[in-house]
């Protein structure tokens, strides 16, 4: 069973930048979707990025600050510029597969 680890996350003013790294535990193939969520304190779990071989897509919150990007069948990577206090979330790697697979997230906040 492929497992996912997300990492990268910490405290950043407003305006500042993160890489998060989602690794996956086995190759996932290139045909599956892979993805990133967050979810903020007291809100639903919300869909930030999503990569496929039809391209990515993105939240319009998130539109030309964040960057999804897939270097190999293992990691999937979300950058994160000019980060805003409303992007403080838990962030969770996705694995759009038949078993929908879930990282444990990893812990972002914007804050001055």
């Amino acid at each position: 069973q492929v497992q996912l680890v997300e990492s990268g996350g910490g405290v950043v003013q407003p305006g500042g930048s993160l890489r998060l790294s989602c690794a996956a535990s086995r190759n996932i193939f290139a045909s599956y979707a892979m993805g990133w969520y967050r979810q903020a304190p007291g809100k639903q779990r919300e869909l930030v990025a999503i990569i496929s071989p039809d391209g990515t897509n993105y939240v319009d919150s998130v539109k030309g600050r964040f960057t999804i990007s897939r270097p190999n069948a293992t990691t999937v990577y979300l950058q994160m510029n000019n980060l805003k206090p409303e992007d403080t979330a838990v962030y969770y790697c996705h694995a759009f597969m038949p078993s929908a697979i879930w990282g444990q997230g990893t812990q972002v906040t914007v804050s001055s």
